[in-house]
């Protein structure tokens, strides 16, 4: 008898600590789950942006070790849907809001130029507004018809929903459709690495992204740099945003807020970039 009121109280007293266990697991989790929103975000969108909002995060990581920032490309239309879904906690676009889209809280991070590119083996080193809007509509077909050596022109553009390619059409295009013939490619990276691999190649990337690979053309006889972009005199130039569904909290708003800071700014700067208004006030 006595046996069973020991192995009984043994019985009940192992229950407690199961159930001890149990309940410190759960508070375990839950607690993670509410620092969760806290330590990690996701920012998905624009491959122009991306590149740069990279190197904001991998700074911003390396001050804030606790921080988990996971960086995806998409497009600039695929990261405006993916905050309005929620699937990111920012979106990152290259592109100005559309009229459905300007619900959403957005900043401009930074301003970019974009740039006419060439083989550096091509002899052309500067077209007119018109020139190119002619070429991207295959009215003009050969580098002969611009005082170039006879071949044909190799048109690279971006795809559908890019912002690249949106600030593109608004700039150069106007009412003009891009040519069926051009062969699309995904990112800048990719028509820059075509251009490179190619003589008789054009296309257009952002001014940040320009390496020793391509020749940058002038626009208009404007040369494209930071100075001639803020001063207005070259004129094909967009922002880069940053975009929330409502106003930023938790870690997306630190990390935003740092990207204005002065020190995301000389970051971007220093890859290029042309600082905010918003970050040349803070």
């Amino acid at each position: 008898m006595r046996k069973k009121i020991v192995t009984c109280k043994l019985l009940r007293r192992i229950r407690v600590t199961i159930s001890a266990v149990i309940l410190i697991l759960s508070m375990g989790i839950l607690t993670a789950c509410s620092q969760a929103p806290e330590s990690a975000t996701i920012i998905a969108g624009s491959t122009s942006v991306q590149p740069y909002a990279e190197i904001l995060a991998e700074e911003y990581m390396a001050l804030n070790p606790e921080a988990v920032i996971d960086i995806q490309g998409g497009g600039s239309s695929a990261g405006i849907t993916a905050t309005q879904t929620h699937s990111a906690n920012i979106g990152m676009s290259s592109r100005a809001l559309k009229d459905d889209e300007k619900n959403l809280w957005n900043v401009e991070i930074a301003k970019d130029g974009l740039v006419l590119i060439v083989n550096p083996r091509n002899p052309i080193q500067n077209l007119t507004s018109d020139q190119i809007r002619d070429i991207y509509a295959a009215t003009i077909t050969d580098w002969s018809q611009l005082g170039g050596t006879k071949s044909k022109i190799n048109i690279i553009a971006r795809e559908e929903g890019s912002g690249t390619r949106s600030a593109f059409t608004e700039l150069i295009m106007g009412e003009e459709e891009i040519t069926p013939k051009a062969i699309v490619q995904d990112s800048n990276g990719a028509v820059r690495q075509l251009v490179a691999d190619d003589p008789n190649a054009i296309g257009f990337i952002s001014l940040g992204l320009v390496t020793d690979e391509v020749k940058a053309l002038h626009l208009d006889s404007i040369e494209a740099t930071r100075e001639n972009i803020m001063n207005g005199s070259y004129r094909l130039s967009r922002q880069f945003l940053f975009v929330t569904d409502g106003e930023p909290i938790g870690l997306d708003k630190k990390f935003i807020d740092f990207t204005l800071s002065s020190e995301g700014q000389r970051l971007l700067i220093n890859e290029g970039l042309i600082p905010s208004e918003e970050g040349a006030e803070k």
